[in-house]
């Protein structure tokens, strides 16, 4: 057969394009981070960073990387071997109300998300050696296109990109975790979701092992022409392109959308906080940042590109992990040990201190908004810089082979919720699922349906019951005026009138417990145990509805704690 070159064209575009999000979790191993460290090779290559970051990934990091130089580490705290990238964030500080001494807030983990969305581009892996940061380290004002109730914003066609936040799973969201119609000027802000908004929360994050989180977002658009370490013009978020999918820019390349979720044991402060709840934040980010709105990362990709690329076309492992991909070229690292290293400045950044390192101001809120201490390069404070590479400390060299490895994961990971779900570690057997017919009040169960990003139950997402069970989600609809009620997560409630889509899933996928009634089963990992009137779901209300039903969430994850080795969204 002869193709022309438009029609060779057309069908390159047709096997390249992406129809629906894909996306696994890059999970970290071992005791702590990589290293603590005032270092910040981007930013600040040769010489001390500005301020402190906690620093993951791979063991050659050090005031200067390249890509090539990762690839040559003895190991990495991810846990897929071929991964040698470094992620790094600012550490977070703890500011004692009773002496002022400030203490490093301890680092619980970090989790990497990989989302492969819908595109008309074909999606390639990380350049190796490509330089990223994402994020204003500067700011001490509210972000631009932030507002109180206002969702996060991705796309640029659409407005400023609000990519860095901070997530505050909490028991109940009464008092609210940031003021109510707070402009920023003295506060954080909310966003549309109940547990997340820009700026440090006033509110104790209390949520079950799941304290306070910095999330960001990155670029997912690679500009050639800019190069690999051009961060400041090399990388930008991609527009929608319609149909659900969002494009680069023409002559760019699509890579992976990356998002940061770090956690900080703030709740392990509380005693020692508890007269300023719901006035004041203690806490401080490491370049003096009093309010929370400067979350930032930066990356540098140490992939082997041949194995990121076959995860980016083989791999939708969702919350089980990169680690669990099938085909995982390079293998898994033995979670029983941990790759660390020693930071190349030395000075001290842990203990009681009386000031944060690199002598940064604390600036924001009650402490005033004259700029940020931080500066783009090192600082005049002296310190003694090692120009030797760090050498990693208790670690297995490791070599990259193709062997197939079996792991099973037990970790503690989040989603933004109220309440706290146990699920199942990998392999076991899941719990038996409601059946249809079952009677709720006057609604009766429909069985078990596919739930997406954009919710196919809109009236009321997440409804804020407590614990959650079908009787009170049913209860709570019901009176709301909903005809439709469906359970999720083991602890979700969502309201509606009709799906927007309709995807009959096993009642197997619904088989959670519920958190308000351990004999009864709330949903599932994307999957509503839907109630209705009838006990039936037709595809004519779905029709109807998706010409009109409002969308309500555009969110990529929310966040609650789960100890199975998996994240929610």
């Amino acid at each position: 057969m002869i193709f022309t070159t438009a029609a060779l064209a057309a069908l390159v575009a047709s096997v390249a394009a992406t129809d629906s999000r894909t996306f696994a979790v890059l999970h970290h191993y071992g005791n702590g981070p990589l290293t603590t460290c005032r270092a910040d090779p981007i930013i600040s290559p040769g010489t001390a960073s500005a301020h402190v970051h906690t620093i993951m990934g791979a063991s050659n990091f050090g005031l200067n990387v390249t890509g090539e130089h990762l690839r040559q580490s003895e190991c990495t705290t991810a846990l897929p071997k071929a991964d040698m990238s470094n992620y790094w964030f600012p550490t977070l500080y703890f500011k004692d109300p009773k002496d002022g001494k400030l203490e490093q807030v301890p680092f619980f983990y970090m989790n990497v998300y990989y989302f492969f969305e819908p595109t008309n581009d074909p999606i390639k892996a990380f350049p190796l050696g490509l330089k990223m940061v994402s994020g204003d380290a500067m700011l001490r004002t509210p972000p631009p296109g932030a507002a109180y109730g206002k969702g996060s914003n991705m796309d640029p066609s659409k407005g400023p990109i609000t990519a860095a936040s901070i997530t505050c799973p909490r028991a109940n969201f009464n008092p609210p975790s940031w003021p109510k119609d707070s402009d920023g000027s003295m506060a954080g802000i909310k966003s549309n979701q109940d547990g997340e908004g820009w700026g440090f929360p006033f509110e104790d994050c209390d949520g079950y092992a799941s304290p306070m989180r910095a999330d960001v977002h990155f670029p997912s658009c690679y500009n050639p022409k800019a190069g690999l370490d051009d961060y400041k013009n090399n990388m930008a978020f991609p527009s929608d392109a319609g149909g659900g999918k969002q494009d680069c820019p023409k002559g760019w390349i699509h890579t992976p959308h990356i998002f940061f979720e770090t956690y900080w044991n703030t709740h392990g402060f509380v005693d020692r906080f508890k007269d300023l709840v719901g006035k004041e934040s203690p806490f401080v980010f490491a370049n003096g940042d009093a309010t929370g709105f400067s979350v930032h990362g930066d990356f540098v990709s140490g992939w082997d590109e041949k194995a990121l690329q076959q995860i980016i076309d083989n791999c939708d492992a969702g919350h089980a992990g990169i680690h669990t991909c099938p085909g995982l070229i390079g293998g898994v690292n033995d979670e029983s040990k941990s790759c660390k290293i020693e930071c190349p400045i030395k000075e001290t950044v842990d203990g009681k201190l009386d000031k944060l390192p690199g002598n940064n101001p604390i600036k924001g809120w009650k402490y005033g908004t004259g700029g940020s201490s931080s500066s783009s390069s090192g600082n005049n404070l002296a310190v003694d810089i090692e120009s030797a590479a760090p050498s990693p400390t208790n670690v297995v060299k490791q070599a990259v082979t193709s062997q197939a490895q079996t792991t099973t994961v037990v970790q503690t990971t989040t989603v933004q919720s109220t309440t706290t779900v146990y699920i199942s570690a990998v392999g076991a057997k899941p719990t038996d699922a409601a059946t249809d017919g079952k009677a709720v009040g006057d609604f009766k169960y429909a069985g078990c349906y596919k739930d997406a990003s954009d919710r196919v139950l809109g009236g009321v997402i997440r409804a804020n019951l407590g614990r959650v069970n079908n009787t009170a989600c049913v209860s709570h609809c019901s009176s709301k005026g909903f005809s439709v009620a469906g359970t999720e997560y083991g602890g979700e409630c969502y309201c509606g009138n009709e799906l927007s889509k309709v995807e009959k899933l096993d009642d197997s996928k619904c088989s959670m417990t519920c958190e308000g009634d351990g004999a009864d089963k709330c949903g599932g990992d994307w999957a509503l145990s839907v109630y209705t009137k009838s006990g039936k779901v037709s595809a004519r209300d779905v029709h109807e509805e998706s010409h009109h039903r409002r969308h309500v969430h555009n969110h990529y994850m929310h966040h609650r704690r789960t100890p199975a080795g998996r994240l929610r969204r």
